[in-house]
């Protein structure tokens, strides 16, 4: 088809139409018009008045301008059509589109007859590689929404999907030449990622838009949808705009963490790209705040679309309205792109039939000037045939012998193509059972690693233990054995860790108990969004930066066990990181410190938890408690830990948050230094208590010293260096007594 005088771009939205016409200057496309007439009521809340609503519009439009000498081009909904990016195998380019219905045939999942279809090659110049984007809807919905348009006579030319008009709008205006960059589409009812460059192209539909925080905002006030979406639109100059923006930070939230999915699954499969920025559209940026939340989340500098190359209608009062609806045009823009032949994607949608039609159309034009010809020079052209006719008979049998040979070659083709597809399903499936088993034993290689890491026992002692030789045990004071009794190991996932570490944000947050189980304040990263206007820390979309925080509660008995802790404990625990030996281990501790540290016999919690665990023992043997010693019932505020201001070691000034105040008498500890660790409290037995005693030697507890550390450890840290990069942070925090 010749390239037209001028083209128009139209998308139907939910909430209105947009379009854009373009016109030829010179060497150069130019925007000539647009339109953007809104729905009196968005489509997706209109019910049966849909198809009126879209009439209407559309009967506006036909009214206000002419389509004589033009085209139109329109767009349709990617949440409602499909597509499918799939890489070929290396075959002659005459052989690509046999490969490319095949692979249409697996990839779509409904009968070709029942769809329209399209594909397109995406090739780099470096690459041998070709990849094909197949694209489809089901038939009777494109049929529909071209009725729209042929029933008001419009010149119907392209159907598009709008994800793909918006990428040619964007490759057209050179977005993409500096790399990989992410396109953020918010619609009314759903968001179009793309991913893309000047080669290639991966999108998804998230089924999040503006109409999800217009019902927000109506749930919160009580407001019908009308309401509440005038509330949202003028939600910057609003006195409740505090209140406002509050309610709408859910969906603020799941809208980056469906892209931040994306980008991660993006990135599983395209190891070698990075993204560099990524491009705001869709009138919901216009919401204060939304870009910014999105740069500070994504971690890439976020753009909004405020110009286009084309420029912008020379009337005034219409360049100034298409301004303020550039964010929603775009995809219009790429749409009559596309019909002046401007795209860089140039599939379409349009049934074949309609596409034969307007083929016919263009060459009977061409008839007339034809047959004159032929009358002119009927007698030179025959004599001509009956030469070449003599010539043709001659070289019968060599033609028959190629024929042979050709139709030998495309069935052996043919088969081969059969046997590199066959079992592709199968070996899918093996591959994803193969990812299943990553990571299959990284919790027990680095558990087992950093017990193993802590500093041994004295020979004679580990010896005794080996053979439980109570005698030789006791041989060596209590306070001198250095003996590290794990009680308790949790952890939990931060996608932010080395982010906190960097901001020395190693907060408490909610999700684990005092004792390292649920269901109490904790230690915690809890992303939570803040206002539009906050800051806050974001997740890395390559996955680096994310790791664990392992709580791991022990015992000591050696008098200075503080010391012997953060002399050999944490250091042992720091040297967990790739080495020259292992340069590509898949974890590395990045900082252990001090939860809380105190002796057993000042920690009213701890004391607790012995005497339950020596009455439950007692009555599994069934054997009865003395009904004259209570169970010990610790008041609130009355000890340390998490949850009574801060833990026994740690300074104020070194980056924690605790729930309340520091206690009388020490740093949360409600005991004062130096106190009894039993005398003057009801509940508690005095030393010679059984509940307080060394199962194994019968000896107190009560001197005994207890740590809980919180180690961080990075997930899939950089590979070794021979000269490492500074830590973010100082490794080891300081030791208080």
């Amino acid at each position: 088809m010749a390239n037209p005088r001028f083209a128009w771009g139209i998308d139907i939205g939910n909430r209105g139409l947009k379009a854009v016409k373009l016109i030829r200057d010179g060497e150069s496309i130019r925007i000539d018009d647009f339109d953007f007439i809104e729905h009196e009521t968005i489509l997706s809340q209109a019910g049966d008045n849909r198809e009126s609503l879209i009439q209407t519009a559309l009967a506006s439009f036909v009214q206000r301008h002419s389509f004589k000498g033009g085209v139109v081009s329109i767009g349709v909904s990617g949440q409602n059509s499909f597509a499918r990016f799939v890489k070929l195998p290396p075959v002659e380019d005459k052989k690509i589109p046999e490969i490319v219905r095949f692979e249409a045939i697996q990839q779509i999942p409904f009968p070709l007859d029942e769809v329209e279809w399209s594909y397109q090659l995406f090739r780099r110049e470096d690459s041998p590689e070709v990849e094909v984007g197949i694209f489809a809807m089901r038939r009777e919905l494109v049929n529909q929404h071209i009725k729209y348009f042929t029933d008001f006579d419009l010149n119907v030319q392209t159907v598009q999907m709008n994800p793909l008009a918006v990428y040619n709008a964007l490759h057209h205006d050179r977005r993409f030449n500096d790399g990989v960059a992410l396109v953020v589409d918010v619609g009314t009812d759903n968001t179009d990622l793309i991913i893309a460059d000047n080669n290639s192209i991966w999108m998804r539909s998230i089924p999040i838009g503006g109409s999800n925080f217009t019902e927000a905002l109506a749930k919160a006030f009580k407001l019908n949808f009308v309401k509440a979406e005038d509330l949202k639109r003028n939600a910057a100059t609003s006195k409740y705009a505090r209140q406002i923006f509050q309610h709408m930070r859910p969906i603020f939230a799941d809208l980056v963490a469906e892209i931040q999915r994306s980008i991660g699954f993006y990135s599983s499969a395209h190891r070698e790209a990075k993204i560099l920025r990524a491009y705001a559209l869709g009138g919901t940026f216009k919401l204060p705040g939304l870009q910014k939340y999105l740069q500070q989340n994504l971690q890439l500098p976020v753009e909004r679309i405020d110009s286009i190359s084309a420029g912008a209608p020379t009337d005034p009062k219409q360049a100034a309205s298409f301004g303020d609806e550039l964010l929603s045009i775009v995809g219009a823009y790429g749409l009559a792109l596309q019909a002046m032949g401007e795209a860089a994607v140039t599939s379409s949608l349009l049934p074949k039939a309609i596409q034969r039609e307007r083929m016919w159309q263009e060459k009977t034009k061409w008839f007339g000037l034809a047959a004159a010809l032929f009358v002119g020079g009927v007698t030179i052209v025959g004599a001509r045939y009956f030469i070449e006719d003599m010539q043709r008979s001659n070289l019968e049998a060599t033609r028959n012998a190629n024929k042979s040979v050709l139709q030998q070659a495309s069935n052996l083709s043919s088969k081969w193509n059969e046997l590199q597809s066959f079992g592709e399903n199968e070996r899918t499936i093996v591959a994803n059972l193969q990812m299943l088993t990553e990571g299959k034993y990284f919790w027990r290689d680095l558990l087992t690693e950093m017990i193993n890491k802590l500093p041994a026992m004295q020979p004679e002692l580990q010896q005794a233990m080996n053979t439980s030789d109570i005698q030789a045990i006791k041989r060596i004071p209590r306070d001198q054995r250095r003996i590290i009794q794990i009680d308790e190991i949790t952890s939990f996932y931060d996608p932010l860790l080395m982010t906190h570490l960097k901001m020395r944000d190693f907060k408490l947050g909610e999700g684990l108990s005092a004792t390292g189980g649920s269901g109490g304040p904790g230690v915690g990263f809890p992303v939570t969004p803040p206002s539009p206007e906050g800051t806050a820390p974001t997740v890395d979309p390559s996955g680096k930066g994310r790791g664990f925080v392992i709580l791991m509660r022990f015992t000591c008995p050696l008098r200075d066990a503080p010391k012997f802790v953060e002399d050999e404990v944490q250091k042992a625990l720091m040297s967990i990181a790739p080495s020259a030996e292992r340069p590509n281990l898949k974890y590395a501790v990045r900082q252990v410190r001090y939860i809380s540290s105190d002796r057993i016999g000042r920690n009213p919690l701890r004391l607790a938890r012995l005497k339950a665990e020596y009455e439950a023992s007692q009555k599994a043997r069934g054997i009865t408690v003395d009904a004259g010693q209570q169970p010990f019932t610790p008041q609130p505020g009355s000890f340390g830990g998490f949850g009574g201001g801060r833990p026994f070691g740690i300074p104020p000034e070194d980056g924690f948050e605790f729930g309340g105040p520091p206690s009388p008498g020490g740093w949360g500890t409600g005991i004062p230094r130096g106190g009894s660790p039993v005398s003057g409290n009801p509940n508690l037995s005095s030393a010679d208590d059984p509940a307080f005693k060394d199962r194994l030697t019968e000896e107190s507890l009560l001197g005994d010293w207890e740590f809980t550390l919180a180690v961080a450890v990075e997930i899939d840290p950089e590979p070794y260096q021979k000269t490492p990069p500074p830590s973010p942070d100082e490794s080891v925090s300081s030791v208080q007594e």
